[in-house]
């Protein structure tokens, strides 16, 4: 049998031992290290092998407490956040962000995220320094790229819930470890919150902040604070404007005429989607009652979701799926009228523009993943299994089935309306 790195996790302990047999501690969650891959084991007590990993080796060490103290960053100046990985939860994590900024003025703060969240947020002048994440090569590769940062980071904030992402931040030797005692990695925090915001009911913006809170980071409860308001907003930068009106030009879609921008897709599953042919029903409805320019917009993977919808319209849209960067998005978003869209991305980065949207929700819970804004409105028909946050619905999206077409239709013509109003 050869010789193996395993690295195990209890409720209190955490080992690794290289040996060429291991028996797992009882109710241990073991991991096989091989090269730059890691699996999960069962860990029920039988034995363990594979190939010399990389994990150096460790003494037991003590498992953080999930008793809230006020957290110790007198040890060093830069503060480490490890951001989440969707633009949706990137939009949602917006006011904890802001709120490690204002408590912490003086410090270098600097968000680690993947390439496209870091198109997102590079402008938005929310922290001292963007890293750029690999997308390849998992927990060792995002410790290697940390741990060439210069000064090395005292503090690290963890968004994500996964246990690569705490494991890449240990590896990376940062002291204080902040985050969710979640995917049974507790042990690689120094301190650990525990989740209270679904039996709460609370915005999924809390999810974050309470963190801050639990870890002691922030004085403030904000689940109790009843005047703080999470403050999501996000500003079109000039390089997505001028892309915006760039491709706006380029389809010619006029400016004296109102602009309806529809977001057919969501990447999580087609539990969260919306019919096309109702879309394409909607869209011919604001052309003919309203003037309306209808613009598709999305990912390129769902250019086919966008051309079936034009297949079956009379007024055909401007098709722009596919051809946005996330700045030129924002830009088109913050151009529009109205913004008609599925619980997707798309629908946070409209709530953080505050931009006029209506939002129609499947399989998931406007309380909890709803648009942050006063200027959106949710339709949401709450049949007997709603909200199953099902990727694919196993029975015949009655959820979706039961918004109509008529429905969408007035309530966008009443929104354009009253845009139009205040335009006046």
């Amino acid at each position: 049998m050869p010789s193996a790195d395993v690295f195990c996790s209890t409720r209190s302990n955490l080992y690794c031992r290289r040996a060429e047999g291991f028996l797992a501690p009882p109710g241990a969650i073991c991991y096989l290290f091989k090269g730059k891959a890691s699996g999960r084991v069962s860990p029920s007590g039988s034995a363990f092998w594979g190939e010399r990993g990389r994990l150096p080796e460790l003494r037991e060490r003590e498992h953080c407490s999930s008793h809230r103290k006020e957290a110790d960053l007198t040890a060093g100046p830069a503060i480490l956040i490890r951001g989440t990985n969707w633009i949706g939860d990137s939009v949602m994590s917006l006011a904890a962000i802001r709120e490690i900024r204002r408590l912490y003025p003086d410090r270098h703060l600097a968000l680690a995220v993947r390439p496209w969240v870091a198109g997102l947020l590079g402008e938005q002048g929310l922290v001292d320094e963007i890293l750029s994440l690999p997308e390849g090569g998992g927990a060792w590769a995002e410790a290697a790229l940390l741990k060439q940062r210069s000064p090395g980071f005292e503090t690290a904030v963890v968004f994500p819930n996964s246990f690569a992402t705490a494991l890449s931040i240990w590896l990376a030797g940062i002291r204080t470890r902040l985050g969710y005692h979640r995917d049974g990695r507790g042990v690689l925090l120094t301190r650990a919150g525990r989740a209270r915001i679904r039996q709460l009911r609370r915005h999924q913006a809390y999810y974050y902040l309470d963190l801050l809170f639990q870890t002691g980071l922030s004085p403030v409860d904000y689940l109790e604070a009843r005047e703080f308001a999470p403050d999501i907003r996000l500003r079109v930068p000039p390089q997505g404007r001028a892309q915006a009106e760039k491709l706006l030009d380029q389809h010619g879609v006029r400016a004296d005429r109102p602009r309806v921008v529809i977001n057919p897709g969501a990447t999580y599953g087609a539990a969260k989607r919306w019919f096309p042919e109702r879309y394409a029903e909607v869209a011919d409805a604001l052309a003919e009652r309203a003037g309306a320019q209808v613009l598709l917009v999305g990912s390129a993977g769902e250019r086919p979701l966008a051309e079936t919808i034009r297949s079956h319209t009379r007024h055909v849209p401007y098709l722009l799926t596919g051809q946005t960067s996330l700045p030129a998005l924002l830009g088109i978003i913050g151009a529009c009228h109205l913004f008609i869209t599925n619980d997707s991305g798309p629908m946070h980065l409209a709530a953080a523009l505050n931009a006029p949207q209506l939002a129609l929700f499947g399989s998931t819970d406007e309380v909890a993943t709803g648009p942050l804004s006063r200027r959106a409105r949710v339709l949401h028909k709450h049949v007997a299994c709603s909200p199953c946050l099902l990727r694919e619905c196993p029975l015949d999206l009655r959820c979706f089935e039961r918004i109509s077409v008529a429905e969408v239709r007035d309530a966008a013509l009443e929104m354009l309306a009253s845009a139009n109003g205040a335009e006046g």
